[in-house]
C-alpha cells in the first residue's frame, strides 16, 4: 500500500543537496561581496592616498615656483633700488625654495622622471644663485649697467628655465593625478559592477531557494496529507480486515449451518419419501398375501394401482431430485475447497488484455442479448491471474445474466489507481439489488431477487473469498431497477499472502 507521492519523496535528498548548494553559493556570494568591498576600500584608500600625495607634490611645486619668483623679485628690487634689504629677502626665499624642493624630491623619489627634473632644477637653481652672488660682488657701476639693459639680463634666462622645469614637474604631477583619479573611478565602477553582479546572484539564489523551499514545504504538506490519508486508509483497511476476519468466522459458522441445513433438507425429503415408498410397497405386498390366512386384508385393485402408478414413481422422483441436489451441493463444496487450497502465484498482469479475453468468451451471449460491453483503460497490477479471471468473469457473467427485461443491456468495466491500490468496477444497468441484500448475496448458497436463472449461490461468495486472499475487498452499490456496480479494491503489487500479510 504505497503512494506514488510518498515514493517520489525519495528525491528529497537531491532537493536538499540542491538547496544546500544554493545556500552555499549565496554565502559565497556574500563573502565575495565582502571581499570586493574590502578590496575596493583598500584600493580607494590607496587611490586617495596617492591623489592626496599628488596634490601635495603639486602644492610643493607651486610653492617652489612662487619662492623662485619671490627670489627674482627681491633680486630686481635690489638692482632697481640698491637697497641691501632685498638681499635678505632673496636669501630667505632661497632657503624656503630649497626646503620645498627637498620635500618634492623626497615625495617623488619613486618617480624617475621627477627625479631627473629635480636634478636639472638643482643645477639651474645653483647656476641662478651663483649668478646672483656674482652680481652682488660687482660694484654699483655693474648693477647700473644691468639696469640700463634690463631686458637683456642673462640671469633672467636661468629663472625662465627654472619656470619651465617647474611647469614640467607640475604637468607630470597633473598627469599622475588624472591617472590616479581614473584608477579610482575604475575601481569604483568595478566595485559597483561586482556589487550589482553579486546582488543579482544573491537575488537569483534567494529566489531559487525560496521557490525550492516553498515547493518542498508544499510537497511536505501534501505528503503529510497523503500520510494522513494513508493512515486513515490503513485504519480502514485494518478495520476492513478485522471485519473480514469476523465475517470469515461468521461465514464458517454460517457455512456449517447452511451445509447442515441444505444437506439436511434433501435428507429429510429422502427419509420422508422413503416412508412413502415403504407404505406403497406394503400395499403391493399385501396384495400378494394369501387371502386364506387369518387376519389378512387384501387391498383393492385401485389402491394397488395408485401405489404402483403414483406413489412409487413420486417417491422415487423426489428421492432422485433430493440426491441430485445433495450431489450438486457436495460438488460445489468440493470445488470451493479445491479453490481455497490452490496456491496463488503473483505475476504482472495487463487487466485490459485479461478483460478482453473474458469478453471474447462471452461474445456470443452479448450479441444474442444485444448487450453493449465497454472496457475503459485498466491499470497494470501484480496479482494471481486465475483468481482475477474468476473474479472478473463471475462479475461480468452476473451482469449479463441479470439484465432488466425490456431494457438494452449495458456493461462497463473500468479501473483507476488511488494510493497504491487498484479500483476495478463492473457496472451494469440490469435489475439491481435490494440494499437489504447487499451483504446477503456474498453468503454461500444465498441469492437475491427472482430466482429465474440457474445457479447454486456460490459465485459471489467465491469472489469475495478470492478478493480477500488477494489482499483486497469487494463491495456493491445498487438499487432495485437501477443496475449494480461491483467495486473490487486490490493492491497494485500483491506479493503473496506472506509478504502482504
Amino acid at each position: 500500500m504505497q503512494s506514488t507521492k510518498l515514493t517520489a519523496l525519495g528525491r528529497d535528498a537531491r532537493v536538499n543537496r540542491f538547496i544546500l548548494t544554493l545556500l552555499t553559493i549565496g554565502f559565497a556570494a556574500l563573502l565575495a561581496g565582502l571581499a570586493a568591498a574590502l578590496w575596493t576600500q583598500k584600493r580607494n584608500t590607496d587611490s586617495e592616498r596617492w591623489v592626496a600625495h599628488t596634490l601635495e607634490v603639486q602644492a610643493r611645486i607651486g610653492a617652489f615656483a612662487s619662492k623662485t619668483e619671490r627670489m627674482e623679485t627681491a633680486r630686481r628690487g635690489r638692482l632697481l633700488s640698491d637697497d641691501p634689504a632685498f638681499n635678505t629677502l632673496f636669501d630667505t626665499a632661497l632657503a624656503s625654495a630649497l626646503a620645498d624642493l627637498d620635500s618634492v624630491e623626497r615625495k617623488t623619489a619613486d618617480n624617475p622622471d621627477q627625479a631627473a627634473n629635480i636634478r636639472h632644477m638643482r643645477r639651474l637653481l645653483t647656476d641662478y644663485v651663483n649668478a646672483e652672488k656674482l652680481e652682488r660682488s660687482r660694484g654699483k657701476s655693474a648693477q647700473a649697467a644691468l639696469r640700463s639693459d634690463f631686458f637683456h639680463d642673462p640671469v633672467v634666462l636661468h629663472i625662465r628655465e627654472i619656470r619651465q622645469v617647474a611647469d614640467a614637474m607640475g604637468d607630470e604631477e597633473r598627469t599622475l593625478l588624472r591617472q590616479r583619479e581614473a584608477v579610482q573611478t575604475q575601481t569604483l565602477r568595478t566595485f559597483n559592477l561586482v556589487l550589482v553582479g553579486i546582488a543579482l546572484l544573491i537575488l537569483t539564489v534567494a529566489t531559487a531557494t525560496i521557490l525550492l523551499v516553498r515547493r518542498t514545504l508544499r510537497e511536505l504538506r501534501g505528503s503529510r496529507l497523503e500520510l494522513s490519508a494513508l493512515n486513515a486508509d490503513l485504519e480502514k483497511l485494518v478495520d476492513s480486515r478485522t471485519t473480514e476476519l469476523q465475517r470469515a468466522n461468521a461465514e464458517i459458522q454460517r457455512f456449517a449451518y447452511i451445509v447442515s441445513h441444505d444437506l439436511r433438507s434433501p435428507l429429510v425429503n429422502v427419509m420422508g419419501f422413503t416412508a412413502e415408498l415403504e407404505a406403497a410397497t406394503k400395499v403391493i405386498a399385501r396384495s400378494l398375501d394369501d387371502p386364506a390366512e387369518p387376519g389378512s386384508t387384501i387391498p383393492s385393485p385401485v389402491e394397488v394401482r395408485r401405489a404402483v402408478e403414483e406413489d412409487l414413481p413420486e417417491a422415487i422422483g423426489f428421492i432422485r431430485s433430493s440426491t441430485q441436489k445433495m450431489d450438486r451441493l457436495i460438488n460445489a463444496i468440493l470445488r470451493l475447497s479445491r479453490e481455497g487450497r490452490r496456491t496463488l502465484a503473483p505475476e504482472l498482469l495487463d487487466l485490459n488484455a485479461l478483460v478482453r479475453s473474458i469478453a471474447d468468451t462471452m461474445q456470443h451471449r452479448l450479441t444474442e442479448t444485444g448487450t453493449a460491453l465497454t472496457i475503459a483503460p485498466l491499470p497494470m497490477l501484480t496479482s494471481d491471474r486465475t483468481a482475477l479471471e474468476q473474479i472478473l468473469s463471475n462479475l461480468m457473467e452476473n451482469a449479463l445474466k441479470y439484465l432488466q427485461p425490456g431494457r438494452a443491456g449495458e456493461i462497463r468495466v473500468s479501473g483507476s489507481v488511488a494510493r497504491g491500490r487498484a479500483i476495478i468496477e463492473v457496472a451494469d444497468n440490469g435489475r439491481g439489488i435490494d440494499p437489504r441484500d447487499h451483504e446477503r448475496i456474498f453468503d454461500l448458497f444465498r441469492r437475491s431477487g427472482v430466482q429465474d436463472q440457474p445457479g447454486e449461490g456460490i459465485g459471489l461468495a467465491h469472489v469475495r473469498a478470492l478478493a480477500y486472499r488477494l489482499g483486497g475487498v469487494i463491495e456493491v452499490v445498487s438499487e432495485l431497477g437501477q443496475g449494480a456496480t461491483f467495486r473490487v479494491n486490490l493492491p497494485i503489487e500483491w506479493k503473496g499472502a506472506e509478504a502482504n500479510g
